[in-house]
């Protein structure tokens, strides 16, 4: 009796701290696959708390369109606002697990590609990105929704 009391002692601050580290993400480009650009191809999350952000397009807190006809200027406000919303749930770029992107012209996916990697760096979700024939409204060129994992917060 007396050991299994200490082992249930012992036991405590391990499975204390396996809560408190938060979600495991494991991201994985199978050698068999070909080498992804700004995304990965796996990705594992396992623990804490799923987060999903609704696609988010360029418009600015007063519901102003950012950048009409600029791929460039609409894909800052779209990470801006991505940032914004992931914020307010207590994550960060680097808690996202899968990125979806839809944009009306995928000549111009450079620039969304270029203000991604200033935001994601090198850590990357998996990742879709789709050409679609327009959005909710026709001066949208883009919008990218996210699904993070966060660690566990006390009283959410």
């Amino acid at each position: 009796m007396r050991l299994l009391l200490t082992m249930s002692l012992m036991l405590v601050p391990v499975l204390a701290f396996a809560q408190a580290a938060g979600p495991q993400i494991k991201r994985t480009n199978p050698p068999t696959l070909s080498k992804p650009t700004g995304y990965t191809h796996v990705v594992e999350a396992t623990g804490g708390r799923t987060v999903y952000v609704a696609g988010q397009i360029a418009l600015d807190k007063d519901g102003k369109v950012v950048g009409e006809g600029d791929m460039k200027a609409q894909a800052e406000q779209v990470f801006k606002n991505l940032q914004t919303a992931l914020s307010a749930a207590g994550a960060t770029f680097k808690d996202v697990v899968k990125m979806n992107t839809y944009t009306t012209d995928l000549s111009q996916v450079q620039a969304v590609r270029d203000v991604r990697a200033r935001y994601f760096g090198d850590v990357t979700p998996a990742s879709t990105l789709v050409q679609v024939v327009h959005l909710a409204r026709p001066e949208f060129l883009l919008e990218i929704e996210v699904i993070a994992v966060v660690p566990l917060a006390a009283g959410r």
